[in-house]
């Protein structure tokens, strides 16, 4: 396919049109809410049992008996392919005493057997055996005792799970911006890291961070040499379904950087030279070029390189699409890249959360490696995938998302003090406002 019939059918696919602001109620940003026991207590029940989660990947469970087993505050959820090939998700609970049924994170099995007393279902949940069936004096469990199952989906290389048998279909839950996730080919794209840091912070405090850019130049000064944040030069769309969308220009330095032309050439080298682009001929004041030039080189070369681009708009090419999905996932797509961020709950205490972070890269076609700045790494086809876990300093996330994970536990302790009464925003945190009135719209249903 051309370079231009590409770039026509990617703008009919890529919708990049302005969202209209919404109207805030501008209410203070209680600082109990990252704190508070009660507060969690209602937002389980309101938001964490009603809203669309992610259990695993799809490339998980690609054999029928393959199971994943996650966790969500204090649940423990089962996800199976099952023999009819259709993938499933339960709560992990064995029906006769309440043990949880699969222990390990994932898995082979033809049945799915209780530890404890060997109560055994198939792989679409039913009980089918129970040692001395006869001895239940109210009949036979068998049949009628089976894994109590809950929405599931597969869509964009995910499961998704909801536990509200009442819960609007996905996509109707993610709205438009699940037609511009579809232009990138995320089934695609292979995990590369896969980490879980136990934190001493609130939920929130992860998601507030990636509703704003404002934090970038002072937490990531590494970052304005080839990402633009300010609040002139990005675009911030709020949708109807609480979720938020940033577009931030990459490919070249952000605009109100002064200097920085080396760092801007050192940072974007690789991916420069992957793209036959002479990083010599953008010396003397020509770094804003780049980007351009980038796209037009990726539009030339991708086919013979490996990439189909056909679905992407051209700023797709080089810039962050950074999306928040309400209440807990964040993840900025790139065309060979994308880095999946996301806060889980503690089982029990409000100032702790589980931080999920996966890198996902998209090798072209005969590729074996693939340099990525953001994790600052040249990563293999070959390499495995452990999953790491560990509290902060003893995992890494990567140098850009490391640094998010120092400032906050800071930020915790910091909304203790009697010193500190409320937020006062600027315009460019408008979705970290809008987060906020979203979770306090669900919890007051």
């Amino acid at each position: 396919m051309a370079g231009s019939d590409q770039r026509g059918l990617a703008e009919e696919l890529a919708d990049i049109s302005k969202q209209p602001e919404p109207e805030l109620r501008g209410y203070p940003i209680t600082p109990a809410r990252y704190f508070s026991k009660e507060w969690m207590e209602k937002e389980w029940e309101t938001v964490w049992t009603k809203t669309w989660q992610i259990a695993c990947l799809e490339s998980e469970l690609t054999k029928k008996g393959d199971y994943t087993t996650t966790t969500l505050g204090r649940e423990r959820i089962l996800c199976v392919h099952g023999d009819d090939d259709k993938i499933r998700a339960f709560y992990n609970v064995c029906q006769h005493r309440g043990m949880e049924l699969m222990k390990d994170e994932c898995g082979h099995a033809k049945r799915l057997v209780c530890p404890y007393h060997a109560w055994t279902y198939d792989l679409k949940g039913k009980l089918k055996s129970v040692p001395d069936e006869a001895d239940f004096t109210q009949g036979s469990p068998c049949g009628k005792l089976n894994l109590v199952e809950m929405k599931c989906k597969v869509w964009a290389g995910f499961i998704w799970y909801n536990m509200d048998d009442d819960c609007v279909p996905l996509r109707e839950y993610l709205g438009p911006i699940a037609d511009q996730i579809d232009t990138y080919p995320m089934a695609e794209f292979r995990r590369t890291h896969w980490v879980t840091v136990e934190g001493d912070f609130n939920w929130k405090l992860v998601q507030d961070n990636f509703s704003e850019s404002y934090h970038v130049p002072f937490v990531h000064p590494g970052a304005v040499h080839t990402l633009e944040y300010g609040r002139e030069g990005c675009q911030f769309d709020h949708y109807p379904q609480g979720h938020c969308r940033m577009m931030m220009p990459g490919g070249g330095p952000a605009a109100a950087l002064m200097g920085g032309e080396k760092e801007t050439l050192v940072k974007l080298k690789g991916e420069m030279d992957f793209w036959e682009l002479n990083p010599d001929d953008y010396k003397g004041g020509n770094t804003r070029n780049i980007r351009k030039d980038l796209q037009a080189a990726k539009r030339r070369l991708g086919k013979i390189k490996g990439y189909n681009f056909s679905t992407y708009h051209d700023d797709q090419l080089t810039d962050n699409w950074h999306y928040t999905i309400f209440p807990n996932l964040s993840f900025s797509l790139k065309p060979e890249s994308n880095i999946w961020l996301r806060a889980r709950p503690h089982e029990t205490d409000p100032e702790k959360c589980y931080f999920d972070m996966w890198f996902m890269v998209l090798f072209a076609k005969g590729q074996t490696e693939y340099f990525s700045y953001v994790m600052g790494d040249t990563i293999s086809t070959q390499a495995e995938v452990p999953h790491m876990q560990g509290k902060a300093h003893e995992v890494t996330t990567g140098p850009a998302i490391d640094e998010d994970l120092e400032i906050w536990p800071q930020q915790q302790r910091g909304l203790h003090s009697r010193g500190y009464k409320r937020d006062y925003l600027a315009s460019q945190e408008s979705r970290m406002r809008y987060f906020h009135e979203i979770l306090e719209d669900w919890m007051a249903r």
